[in-house]
């Protein structure tokens, strides 16, 4: 009988652990602010990834796109998609995000599987065209530079750079994406 208590009692507090482990990874980094006046109309739509802090879940990507739609329920439904060329490939992932608060306020939850979330916090964006976004993860392991475009001018990445260095990212870490045209003999880019 203890036993089984036991046995129970270790499920409860594992799965308390994942949803408290989960709820953690969704604060903005020490001394980072979302931007205000967040428009998430214009903000939806298709971004280009076009330098980011690498990381597991999109090691070896190239080609990677971000695509977000206004919900009815007000949250965001998110569709990540990146090439694979080692194995000629597309890997994609589909999810949804819900504001951390205001929704004028570009500071979102984002969730890939249940009970897991990650923070993902517009850091700096062009509020004229919304044409690029500095995104910062939960810490400042994750970074990521996005365009409308498959690539940025260099004087707004050097912008968008200085910012990050300013606030203790290692932009010396980032890594480019490549969206040159690439063939593949098993996919179509145009997918």
């Amino acid at each position: 009988m203890f036993e089984k208590f036991l046995n129970g009692t270790r499920s409860i507090l594992f799965f308390w652990l994942l949803i408290t482990i989960g709820a953690g990874c969704t604060q903005i980094p020490d001394g980072l602010k979302p931007v205000h006046s967040f428009d998430v109309d214009r903000y939806q739509g298709r971004w280009f990834e076009i330098m980011r802090l690498d990381h597991s879940f999109e090691r070896g990507l190239s080609h990677v796109t971000a695509t977000y739609g206004l919900r009815s329920d007000g949250t965001l439904s998110v569709f990540n998609r990146g090439l694979n060329k080692a194995r000629c490939r597309w890997e994609e992932a589909t999810g949804t995000a819900k504001f951390q608060g205001d929704k004028t306020v570009g500071s979102l939850s984002v969730s890939f599987f249940w009970p897991f979330s990650g923070g993902y916090h517009i850091i700096e964006l062009d509020e004229t065209n919304y044409n690029y976004a500095l995104v910062a993860g939960p810490s400042r392991e994750y970074l990521w530079v996005l365009s409308r475009k498959r690539s940025l001018q260099p004087k707004v990445v050097s912008m968008l750079l200085a910012s990050a260095k300013r606030s203790g990212f290692p932009v010396n870490e980032l890594i480019a994406v490549d969206h040159r045209e690439h063939k593949c003999e098993v996919v179509s880019l145009d997918k």
